[in-house]
């Protein structure tokens, strides 16, 4: 539970720490839609070697993303095995039944890896190199022309990246539970999968009420500071867009068009 790294921010001195919270959020989201554009070996190396060089720009430990890898590997590892089994090919290496292994099978399985590993290190990245702060102002910032539909952006940003921060917070939470549970003699890996679930079910209540006490704790100290939405707020960090982020959308671009590329190759 304590290496979920999504939501985490890690502070740090690199290049992508002083980018422009706005093109960064943005920025991630297109590399998450153009993963989909690639369709052989040579444009998921590309894009592989892109993510390799994104972190070490970071410099951020690469193996904290394997770790980070981690809690979902049972999600990957299912979607994978879907693929391998219950793709249909005309030419299956091993057939049985409804179970299918095949060649096209095994090349879209590892197409379906290649996209999990790459959306989940290039999405952790932005969190660990922006702060929950920068992520609100940076999500009110891009929606704020949908002011003008009267839109509540402010109240949506602060609703994100209160969820955003309570990713990790929840997880930290999750664990102590769990040590306290241990503490008392319960073992959350006895038994067949029935009591395994069952041994998880004292967690959620204390969990819940852990949950609703955090909220409050947040509301009280945010009315406390004098918390306003709507117009009329003033910011301390204010965002400035600077030569360094229009060279990373052109760097972008110029990803695009090699992937593009590639996948005629």
């Amino acid at each position: 539970m304590d290496k979920i790294i999504l939501g985490r921010y890690l502070p740090g001195d690199s290049l992508l720490y002083h980018l422009d919270p706005r093109g960064k959020f943005l920025l991630t989201f297109y590399f998450v839609g153009i993963v989909f554009l690639a369709n052989n070996v040579a444009s998921y190396a590309f894009l592989l070697a892109f993510v390799i060089f994104a972190v070490y720009l970071s410099k951020i430990n690469f193996g904290f993303f394997i770790k980070g890898l981690k809690p979902v590997f049972w999600l990957i590892l299912f979607t994978v095995a879907l693929q391998l089994l219950f793709t249909p090919s005309s030419h299956p290496i091993w057939h049985w039944g409804i179970f299918t292994f095949s060649k096209e099978g095994l090349v879209i399985a590892g197409y379906i890896f290649m996209r999990f590993v790459l959306i989940i290190f290039i999405s952790t990245l932005l969190t660990l190199t922006t702060t929950p702060i920068e992520i609100s102002d940076s999500i009110e910032s891009i929606l704020k022309p949908l002011k003008k539909v009267n839109f509540p952006v402010t109240q949506v940003a602060l609703m994100l990246s209160i969820a955003l921060r309570f990713v990790p917070l929840l997880v930290d939470e999750t664990t102590k539970i769990m040590d306290a549970q241990r503490a008392r003699g319960v073992d959350f890996g006895e038994g067949g999968l029935i009591k395994r679930i069952k041994s998880f079910v004292p967690i959620l209540i204390p969990l819940f009420v852990s949950s609703f006490s955090i909220a409050y704790d947040l509301a009280i100290a945010m009315e406390s500071r004098g918390y306003k939405d709507g117009e009329g707020r003033s910011k301390y960090r204010v965002l400035k867009w600077e030569k360094r982020d229009t060279l990373t959308i052109l760097f972008m671009l110029g990803l695009t068009i090699i992937l593009l590329l590639l996948r005629s190759y």
